[in-house]
């Protein structure tokens, strides 16, 4: 499969590597492949992996059709929410992983899907057949995956121009001093815990929008909407404004214990029913990569959230 992509005015400044890498839905390993094998032409001429993207370049693709799936099969259950010949739209589950990797080679979203459904896209790669986005292990709600290459591209450059809109239900701790919020922060790899992401000044831009939609005791529940799809965003963005999204044990562990007065045993207890962190992709809109035609999904909240909420609403110690 050959792509052909022109850098848009939005992508003046990103490194090469990074803009491939999201318009296709490589890895940036990959992408380092691809360059290594001349692959990939900026302008007709083989470019630098770290050289900077300006408006109206272009750039030729070509993305060879990966050997045999290193992913097998599973019949792990699986809720397809809707399904055609280009696409197939699923409601990931909580501590579902999306794809293979160290520590996680079964049991992922991608086994799920190669049992499911039979047609997948390629050019995710062996371990990612038509993983567009990705959502985190212990984040519930809706995933498009492409079954095949158009599609694929399609997606991919549609993301890349932020013209997909996903809305997430997100608990955090605290209250926002105002009813919307607007974090443009950069993030990048923490630069002590490398497993970690944080807001960092050399990071790319990332820009999340958050709608308090119910005020409770000592949290809230916000409507969340990426602009941008930085790795841990919603939960770097929460946490770096104060308000860490309940039950996260990497960027908000403990936050309830160090709450004072009568809303301490309050936030205890809530902490107590969330299971995991409150994070859910309640709705996902977009154009069909085929038909042009206005696709939009909604999934209510799963058991374990609505639960936590239900007792939140009630405003109990």
């Amino acid at each position: 499969m050959t792509a052909d992509l022109e850098v848009g005015p939005e992508d003046a400044g990103v490194r090469l590597d990074v803009f491939v890498a999201s318009a296709l839905g490589l890895s940036r390993t990959r992408v380092q492949r691809l360059l290594e094998e001349g692959r990939i032409r900026l302008d007709g001429r083989p470019p630098r992996k770290s050289e900077v993207l300006a408006r109206g370049q272009r750039l030729v693709v070509e993305v060879p059709s990966p050997a045999s799936l290193a992913a097998k099969p599973e019949p792990i259950p699986l809720t397809i929410v809707f399904q055609d010949a280009d696409l197939v739209v699923v409601d990931k589950p909580a501590g579902l992983v999306v794809h293979p990797s160290v520590g996680h080679a079964h049991g992922t979203l991608v086994n799920a899907l190669l049992y499911h459904v039979r047609d997948l896209s390629g050019i995710g790669g062996a371990l990612r057949p038509g993983i567009v986005h990705r959502l985190d292990r212990d984040t519930s709600g809706l995933m498009v995956v492409a079954k095949n290459d158009a599609a694929h591209q399609g997606l991919s450059k549609a993301l890349v121009r932020r013209r997909v809109r996903r809305l997430y239900r997100a608990a955090t701790w605290g209250h926002l001093a105002v009813a919307t919020l607007l974090v443009d922060a950069p993030i990048a790899r923490d630069p002590v815990h490398r497993k970690h992401m944080a807001v960092v000044a050399e990071g790319r831009r990332a820009v999340t929008r958050a709608r308090v939609r119910e005020r409770w005791r000592a949290a809230e529940l916000l409507d969340v909407a990426l602009e941008t799809g930085r790795t841990h965003q919603i939960r770097v963005h929460m946490a770096h404004v104060g308000h860490p999204v309940v039950g996260d044990a990497v960027y908000g562990a403990g936050w309830e214990r160090g709450m004072g007065g009568p809303d301490r045993g309050w936030a205890r207890e809530l902490a107590r029913r969330v299971p995991r962190q409150f994070l859910h992709a309640a709705e996902l809109v977009f154009e069909h990569p085929r038909t042009g035609a206005r696709m939009r999904f909604r999934s209510p909240l799963p058991p374990d959230l609505a639960a936590a909420a239900a007792w939140a609403r009630e405003g109990r110690p």
